[in-house]
């Protein structure tokens, strides 16, 4: 491996959103591995996987180094390498003209994005079998679950993980392929269950709001009445 080459997979997950939140990162440097990661007790996904990302860098020292940044977050990537400028143009403002989420993350990771030079973002699909996704994915999810995982630091010869394959599984890439397609469809209604108590929304909107960062809350997007009957009947039980 390149000397200056350093290569980061970092995640993010929180249960609840709000909710009880956990990052994690393993940051690959020369032949040393080291796995990082954290949990707040009332935050949200996305706020983790800024975390994530900012954590790893804060403790990488070589400037010249040339980095690459593996996640499966979307709203990280496209967010510091497109939107964060504009906000930051309008004053931290969206283009509808309402404040900007999680600023205070944004911001530090600008300030560390600005002062490392170019930083190679790589977006990756999660849940596919690439193994240095599946750790982080791990880890960040132990934190959220209150749990605290041993975290590996030491030689990338004695790391258990061959964390520098990133070729994924083609079984579980087609399984959420069809996953994806089951779930698009039109939907009828939408089900909720909240606090044992099961209800019906015609749309989305409502049915997010009343589960919206509530523990144990459950929803699903159903295609007929026979199905939302079906589902009501199943939940009320």
């Amino acid at each position: 491996m390149n000397l200056n080459k350093i290569i980061i997979f970092c995640d993010g997950a929180s249960k609840g959103n709000p909710g009880r939140g956990g990052w994690g990162a393993v940051i690959v440097s020369s032949d040393t591995v080291v796995e990082l990661g954290g949990s707040q007790i009332n935050t949200t996904n996305n706020r983790m996987e800024l975390q994530a990302a900012i954590s790893a860098l804060q403790i990488i020292k070589e400037k010249n180094s040339d980095v690459s940044i593996y996640t499966d977050s979307k709203y990280v990537v496209n967010g510091i390498t497109e939107w964060v400028y504009s906000w930051e143009k309008r004053n931290w403002v969206t283009a509808k003209k309402e404040a900007v989420l999680n600023k205070d993350l944004w911001e530090d990771l600008l300030d560390l994005v600005r002062s490392r030079g170019e930083i190679k973002w790589k977006l990756l699909s999660g849940h596919i079998g690439i193994v240095g996704n599946e750790r982080v994915d791990k880890i960040a999810s132990l934190f959220a679950e209150g749990k605290f995982p041993d975290l590996w630091r030491g030689t990338l010869k004695d790391y258990k993980i061959d964390i520098l394959d990133i070729k994924h599984d083609e079984h579980k890439k087609s399984l959420k392929k069809l996953s994806k397609k089951k779930n698009n469809f039109k939907a009828y209604s939408y089900v909720s269950l909240v606090k044992g108590i099961v209800k019906t929304h015609k749309t989305w909107e409502v049915c997010e709001k009343r589960v919206k960062g509530v523990s144990g809350a459950k929803f699903k997007k159903v295609a007929s009445l026979e199905e939302e009957k079906g589902l009501v009947s199943l939940w009320k039980k």
